[in-house]
């Protein structure tokens, strides 16, 4: 229960892993030593990805630090061949390893996306080779798309998937996670806390565990979260009543005001992320206020300056959110680190 093997890759851990997008948001010193410190726990892996600006540099300085069998994985956003063996490069240089055991194309959310990357010439191809040169040991993917995920499962092509699961967004246990389980691609289960929105970590965390055969990566940067999750993590996973008064109250508080990074939303016509606008405060809480500087982000928030409201996204959104009125609300909250 407490230990896994990850789908036929044959790398075993614990269930419990380590996220590595909150330790952007510290000094270097806290970040390393988080590592550190959830390593020598037991937490043995880590999860990271070429997005989390410094994550991968200090997950390396870490490593260095210790002397325990570490997993590590992380990720791309390039869907070329060329361009995510460059960034299979620098992973390596940044974590000083000679090689990663999982390296996941990052963020395929659409059929364009799977189209791109699994094309001749496309990442999947870039990664083969980087396998076969020994620099990484498996190939995953990452997603928030449950049609795609369900396709990408179908097609057999990746040894793992990472999807969205928590009690906020668990639509993932009808089919991508069953039939995962059946091909034996190993199943990463991403925000178990959705994001930094759900107040009740406690209760969140258990609630994923109680799925087996599911490795789970919780992002935190202090060592007091460390040692509140592995506690949840070595105990048992039946909720108090208590607890589950918790999920209620804030699936309730949540049902019409959170984004569940599905983009059935898209296309927008003003070409607007939407997704990524929705999950501002969770970007900034999770990565910092830097995060917005970067010319990703800059780029993003530029566009939803343009929303004409248009109510496209909403005909499409399977949760009747507000999206264009959130949009606005997630704009001016942005504006104050933007000085």
């Amino acid at each position: 229960m407490k230990r896994m093997i990850l789908g036929k890759t044959g790398i075993e851990a614990a269930r419990l892993g380590f996220g590595g997008i909150p330790i952007q948001r510290v000094s270097e010193t806290q970040a390393i030593e988080a590592v550190v410190y959830a390593i020598e726990k037991g937490m043995d892996f880590i999860d990271t990805s070429r997005m989390y600006t410094t994550s991968e540099t200090r997950i390396g300085k870490a490593l260095k630090e210790v002397n325990k069998k570490v997993a590590v994985a992380t990720k791309s956003f390039n869907r070329s061949a060329d361009g995510i063996q460059k960034d299979v490069e620098i992973s390596l240089k940044e974590l000083q390893l000679e090689y990663i055991d999982l390296y996941q194309c990052h963020g395929i959310s659409t059929e364009e996306d799977y189209r791109l990357v699994t094309a001749p010439g496309g990442a999947v191809s870039g990664l083969l080779k980087a396998k076969e040169q020994g620099l990484i040991g498996h190939i995953g993917v990452t997603g928030h798309n449950l049609d795609v995920l369900e396709k990408i499962v179908e097609d057999g092509l990746f040894e793992t998937i990472m999807i969205c699961f928590s009690f906020l967004e668990p639509a993932a246990k009808e089919k991508v996670i069953p039939k995962a389980l059946e091909k034996q691609i190993g199943i990463i289960a991403m925000k178990p806390f959705s994001g930094g929105v759900i107040e009740a970590p406690e209760a969140a965390l258990k609630w994923v565990l109680s799925y087996p055969d599911i490795l789970v990566i919780a992002g935190v940067e202090e060592k007091k979260l460390i040692d509140q999750n592995w506690r949840v993590f070595q105990g048992g996973y039946e909720m108090t009543a208590e607890e589950n008064q918790a999920v209620d109250r804030i699936s309730k508080q949540f049902d019409k005001n959170f984004c569940r990074r599905c983009d059935y939303c898209l296309p927008c016509p003003a070409e607007i992320p939407i997704q990524f606008v929705m999950g501002a405060r969770s970007f900034i809480k999770r990565m910092g206020p830097g995060i917005l500087q970067t010319p990703m982000f800059a780029k993003m928030w530029e566009k939803a300056a343009n929303c004409t409201e248009c109510g496209n996204c909403m005909e499409r959104c399977p949760y009747d959110l507000p999206i264009p009125e959130m949009i606005k609300e997630n704009i001016n909250y942005m504006k104050q680190f933007m000085k």
